[in-house]
């Protein structure tokens, strides 16, 4: 991987101030630890782990979902321990060796989840009415590019090694090109945030990236300033949203009080203000098969 001295220096400082690889967080409005967790997981009330993908970057991704995660922790009456992670390949590998009980994670990150190791589809959200989205190709608003096509020799921001929008959608059209990143682009880094590279591209440091449309969205919704000095040079075809993911060691009463608060959450005024924030009108049941195009892109990679 080839990139500007300048710029890498600019992204070790960005990345180390942004990212907060292991850091856990316990949400207990209800403070039913009362400082005295070993009492209470004595009690057999261990507090839910969670943990997100870093679909925004870290510091953005417990502010977005921390209100969630108080709502679910009062209504399901046990706290709530958040478990930061830098990489989506940390957090498939704490989901398979039982570390978690749920995550939200990316689309490539669950195609790429072995379960086998005790983990299933819980919910997939709802987006401006579709239970899908895509990856926008982004450039610099005055770049002459109108596809991935004409970005070669250009600067390329990835999200994450398992990110469909983010990575995946990228390395498969190059690869029906017979190209690798590293002949088609001039240099390319990973940003581990989608938001990170939405800014990057922005502030000029990098000319193009891949992002996720919902991020995407997001960001314009609540920062249109940083968009403004975009474009979107290419559409990818449609995806299943990312999901909810639950571990099956979870006792199956706590799974389906999970998913019953999931699939109701709409229907809160409180918890549906939450669902606004994040763009998301709702959750509705997740269908393994809608992963399917993505499993084949995945495989048709990883064979060539």
């Amino acid at each position: 991987m080839r990139i500007h001295f300048f710029a890498l220096l600019f992204l070790i400082s960005f990345f180390s101030c942004n990212r907060q690889p292991t850091d856990v967080r316990v949400i207990d409005p209800d403070e039913t630890l009362n400082g005295n967790r070993q009492k209470y997981v004595q009690d057999g009330y261990e507090p839910l782990k969670v943990a997100v993908s870093a679909i925004l970057s870290p510091r953005e991704t417990f502010g977005s979902y921390e209100k969630v995660f108080d709502y679910l922790s009062n209504e399901i009456g046990r706290p709530i321990e958040f478990h930061q992670r830098q990489t989506y390949g940390e957090v498939n590998q704490m989901l398979e060796k039982g570390q978690l009980d749920f995550a939200f994670i990316c689309t490539g990150a669950y195609v790429s989840l072995d379960l086998q190791k005790g983990v299933e589809l819980l919910a997939v959200p709802v987006s401006n009415e579709k239970p899908y989205y895509h990856a926008y190709i982004i450039a610099g608003a005055d770049s002459q590019a109108k596809g991935l096509e004409d970005l070669e020799n250009t600067t390329f921001a990835f999200t994450d090694p398992l990110s469909n929008t983010g990575y995946l959608y990228v390395i498969s059209r190059l690869r029906e090109k017979g190209l690798a990143p590293d002949d088609f682009f001039n240099s390319s880094v990973f940003t581990y945030g989608h938001d990170n590279s939405i800014q990057m591209v922005a502030r000029g440091i990098v000319e193009a990236a891949s992002v996720n449309q919902l991020v995407f969205d997001y960001v314009k919704a609540h920062d249109p300033q940083q968009v403004n000095e975009i474009k979107i040079v290419e559409v990818s075809p449609a995806f299943g949203n990312p999901p909810v993911v639950v571990s099956r060691r979870l006792d199956p009463e706590t799974k389906q009080k999970l998913k019953s608060l999931f699939l109701s959450m709409h229907e809160n005024a409180r918890a549906s203000d939450m669902l606004d924030v994040l763009l998301i009108d709702r959750f509705i049941e997740a269908k393994d098969a809608d992963y399917d195009h993505v499993r084949q892109m995945k495989e048709t990679v990883d064979n060539k």
